[in-house]
């Protein structure tokens, strides 16, 4: 009888890994939040210890704004993130940064609760 294999902790649904994958910003900001703080060291760690693995960072914008703010606006988010994963253990290759903007919300009103959703980077790791 064949043993069952775990599945790494980025793909195992159950994982507070792959649970927590977006980070949130505060309206027209670039920051990382402290609230963030875990998230960043839980990746950055598992990152440090699975060389192999890439990560891309998608970085976007709720709606307000120009398409052109806010594609820039989700790069600067994205690239914070890629920083701060640097910081906690991520190593450079390891890492892309892009940004979609406002193109893929999370939520979809056109209130603050909406929006919050959408500022946001996440955290995408390949599926194979």
């Amino acid at each position: 009888m064949a043993e069952a294999k775990a599945l790494p902790a980025h793909l195992d649904p159950n994982s507070a890994l792959s649970r927590q994958r977006s980070v949130f910003f505060d309206f027209d900001r670039t920051v990382v939040r402290p609230d963030a703080t875990s998230i960043i060291q839980n990746h950055g760690k598992y990152l440090a210890d699975n060389p192999s693995l890439a990560i891309r960072i998608e970085g976007n914008a709720d709606e307000r704004g120009s398409t052109e703010y806010n594609l820039a606006l989700g790069n600067k988010r994205a690239e914070a993130v890629r920083q701060a994963l640097k910081l906690a253990g991520a190593r450079e290759g390891q890492m892309e940064a892009i940004s979609y903007g406002e193109e893929r919300p999370k939520a979809t009103g056109h209130d603050e609760a909406a929006w919050a959703q959408n500022r946001r980077a996440d955290l995408q790791y390949p599926t194979r």
